[in-house]
């Protein structure tokens, strides 16, 4: 039997501010791959959002510097005619996508349509569950209506805030009371976001958000442990083991990595088995909730004074690189990093050949 390798098309850096930690991931995940099983071809995405396509890569990158592939390779119009060449001659240049952007452009969804309109298998949330879990207001409904508690939030537009400013400060004072935090609505990263502890604190973090988004959410202030669970699947997701971010340097030095000095990850989580599963339990509710597949990282609190468990958020695209908390938690739970990108490229496989078989037509013989 002749051994077909699968080409990936391994797609990072983006017009995004995570530029760079999308080209961390990526030289991690070259080296990850089983190259008797898999060629990558890589795209990479400039900050100004040019494309650049490169050679078929059979051993990893040597340095993150080759990733950011030479002004001489093809440019935007060679990487998507590449992507939509399935579409013009039926042999498509990649088996499947493997997008490695996070936030703008890269999570969102409008990648993923890309990705459909092209034909393409691709790793990873669909175009609605991407645009939802992008959206924190959006998220949020729709883990309201699947039940999941969490914590109490106001939200309102630009030009309802230049519009009715009083109104809304009184209304989130009613609800919310401080301090509580500002966030825009539709940013990945932490960026844009801040604690208010009075009213002119709460009016220069609702300025600051707004400079981020058109949409900025306010949220109740929880005290509460922050902890996660990766989620993996399709139709019948499984959850990791739970694992817990410390905001203080004293605790479990030794099985702690560290994220920024000021904060930590243990995995597990020190909940009780108990605690531990209810916690996954929710985290594939959330994924449910978003109509997730592949793969999501699902955050929650749970509140010190009750151990009652709220969900946060969850991240369509979590932090990838070997020591990202969502990698890490699957190798707690069992499953390695080059495993996990197998079964990510399987489930990727598996949902495309489902769609496929979905009728488009409209029952007309």
């Amino acid at each position: 039997m002749g051994q077909e390798k699968l080409t990936v098309g391994l797609i990072y850096g983006g017009k995004s501010g995570e530029h760079e930690v999308s080209l961390q991931t990526a030289f991690a995940v070259s080296k990850a791959f089983d190259y008797a099983k898999y060629e990558l071809l890589p795209f990479y995405i400039t900050k100004q959002g040019e494309w650049r396509v490169g050679d078929k890569l059979t051993s990893p990158f040597t340095s993150q510097e080759q990733l950011q592939l030479d002004a001489g390779t093809g440019g935007t119009t060679d990487a998507i005619n590449l992507l939509f060449k399935g579409l013009a001659t039926g042999e498509a240049a990649i088996d499947v996508a493997f997008p490695l952007l996070h936030g703008t452009n890269g999570e969102d969804g409008t990648i993923q349509g890309l990705f459909e309109m092209a034909n393409l298998p691709y790793v990873g949330a669909g175009v609605l569950a991407s645009a939802a879990g992008m959206d924190k207001v959006i998220m949020k409904k729709l883990f309201a209506e699947a039940g999941l508690e969490q914590c109490k939030y106001c939200y309102f537009t630009a030009s309802e805030w230049e519009r009715n400013s009083h109104i809304l400060i009184q209304g989130m004072e009613e609800k919310l009371g401080y301090p509580c935090f500002i966030k825009p609505a539709n940013l990945g990263s932490s960026v844009g976001i801040s604690k208010a502890r009075t009213r002119e604190e709460l009016i220069q973090s609702i300025a600051h958000a707004l400079r981020y988004d058109v949409k900025v959410i306010v949220e109740e202030f929880v005290d509460a442990r922050e902890v996660e669970v990766g989620v993996l699947g399709n139709d019948e997701p499984l959850a990791s083991v739970p694992g817990e971010i410390v905001s203080s340097g004293e605790y479990y030095d030794y099985q702690a990595k560290y994220l920024d000095g000021k904060s930590q990850m243990l995995i597990p989580a020190p909940l009780d088995t108990e605690l531990a599963d209810r916690v996954r339990d929710l985290a594939v509710k959330a994924f449910k909730a978003i109509a997730g597949s592949g793969l999501c990282r699902a955050d929650f609190f749970v509140k010190k004074s009750d151990e009652s468990i709220w969900i946060n958020e969850v991240n369509t695209m979590p932090g990838f690189t070997p020591f990202s908390m969502y990698p890490l938690l699957w190798r707690e739970t069992g499953v390695s990093y080059e495993a996990l990108l197998d079964r990510l490229i399987g489930l990727a496989l598996e949902r495309y050949e489902t769609r496929q078989k979905l009728d488009f037509e409209n029952g007309v013989q």
